[in-house]
């Protein structure tokens, strides 16, 4: 299992830009979510033992059933950091560099910016 990491990059750099585009606050902390999955339980929580090692917190895990009756396990990894394109880019590559190791998909990362961020803060 490979995760390409400069379509990752990529994906990263564009999310960042979008979001201050978009009048995201690049200085403010944000909840940024590392999305890991895996049809492998032991594998995706080889990962979640690495992530937490490195200093992320994890989630449990949850599980999916798709379509063809398959099953999916998948957590998500959070950090809080600003909303800095290095920033970002370095924890993509930790991200990738481990999902890789263990042998699990990493999807990328994603926020919560807009009217969700404002009713929690209410």
């Amino acid at each position: 299992m490979a995760n390409d990491l400069n379509q990752l990059l990529q994906q990263s750099d564009e999310t960042v830009a979008a979001l201050i585009a978009d009048g995201a606050n690049p200085t403010d902390l944000f909840d940024i979510e590392h999305h890991l999955a895996s049809p492998d339980f032991t594998k995706l929580e080889k990962a979640a033992v690495e992530l937490v090692k490195a200093g992320y917190h994890v989630d449990d895990a949850d599980e999916f059933e798709l379509d063809d009756g398959s099953r999916l396990f998948a957590f998500i990894a959070m950090s809080r950091v600003k909303l800095d394109a290095q920033i970002l880019q370095l924890q993509t590559e930790e991200v990738t560099k481990i999902a890789n190791l263990v042998g699990v998909d990493y999807d990328g990362w994603g926020t919560f910016f807009g009217e969700e961020e404002d009713d929690e803060a209410e």
